[in-house]
């Protein structure tokens, strides 16, 4: 339920709503606009919730039902845009486009480095890298796991840009966290809800990847569990869903973007790569994200994908993003937007 203060409320009225709703048993969550506070009533509690409970009290509009599934996570409760701050770099409609790239896996000490001076060199604001690799096939390169994030935190010693690292289990949330800047829930594990209250209650930024069979709110029902842990930290990533189409990878959801940035107030960013699967689509996906809304963009980055581990065929060499945040950046000022 969604209880709507007048815009003259005094605070001693909004204090009061509060002080009933958690009386009643509720959790509160309450947003202050620049001309109405909202309290949102959350959480379950023995005691029926009506609506003339509480739009009777002094300083209450209206008390409404939300009827949206994804409550925390929809614009009724929180109607202005998120920003998620995450050292030095923003996601959100109001900042500069944000642009996290580096390789598929931590494949040496060597290679993350050098991929880090790089991307940073180009105009990078964050920096990727699987040090614990989910793959299809049991005999792949898995990562190397602690090690490799020893690895990336050097490099972000070196160049300064955060790090965007993978987590697959509740367990090593603790440890990935100790390194990470940005934990990242991959479209395998998007809907692995142990995962998902783990993350919530680290309160570390979260980089939600939409599972690549699921539809915009399931990715927002996803959002919610972490949302419910009290962790607000979370941006979303569109990165292609699984269609008939044989010559890409995946189908790139255009669509989504614009959807998610009206439904929800959370962040919203494009994986290009994972979306088309192949390196010479890429730029083209990346141009369309943010012409479409995105607040920034994932990208696979290789000094040599021909002798990548993982994905090497999607991943740009350093040159070709060079050439491809050049291109957003003309796209970014044309929208009002920076990079």
């Amino acid at each position: 339920m969604l209880v709507v203060m007048r815009a003259d409320a005094t605070r001693e009225q909004i204090e009061a709503v509060i002080g009933r709703i958690k009386s009643d048993g509720y959790d509160v969550h309450l947003s202050t606009g620049v001309e109405r506070t909202l309290i949102g009533i959350i959480g379950e509690s023995p005691t029926p919730l009506r609506e003339d409970n509480y739009s009777t009290m002094d300083g209450v509009d209206q008390a409404v039902r939300v009827t949206s599934p994804f409550k925390l996570a929809g614009r009724n409760f929180h109607p202005e845009d998120s920003t998620v701050h995450l050292k030095g770099v923003s996601f959100g409609s109001r900042q500069k486009i944000a642009v996290i790239a580096g390789p598929c896996s931590v494949e040496s000490r060597e290679q993350i480095i050098e991929t880090a001076h790089a991307v940073r060199e180009a105009g990078a604001t964050a920096l990727r890298g699987g040090a614990f690799k989910p793959r299809s096939s049991p005999y792949s390169f898995q990562g190397h796991g602690e090690l490799g994030l020893e690895w990336l935190a050097e490099a972000r010693e070196q160049t300064g840009l955060a790090i965007v690292t993978e987590v697959m289990d509740p367990a090593l949330v603790p440890m990935v966290a100790q390194y990470a800047d940005m934990l990242q829930i991959g479209a395998r594990n998007m809907q692995n809800y142990t995962l998902l209250n783990a993350v919530g209650v680290s309160h570390h930024p979260i980089l939600l990847k939409r599972g690549m069979m699921s539809t915009i709110e399931e990715l927002l029902m996803s959002a919610e569990y972490i949302l419910a842990q009290g962790n607000w930290n979370i941006v979303l990533c569109e990165r292609g869903i699984r269609t008939f189409e044989k010559y890409t990878r995946n189908t790139f959801d255009l669509n989504a973007i614009p959807v998610l940035k009206d439904i929800s107030h959370l962040p919203v960013i494009a994986d290009p790569s994972h979306a088309v699967g192949k390196w010479e689509y890429v730029e083209a996906v990346a141009r369309s994200a943010i012409a479409a809304g995105a607040d920034g963009l994932i990208v696979e980055v290789h000094p040599r994908p021909d002798e990548a581990l993982s994905d090497g065929r999607q991943s740009l060499t350093p040159k070709r993003f060079k050439s491809m945040m050049e291109q957003i950046r003309q796209i970014a000022q044309v929208i009002g937007r920076g990079a």
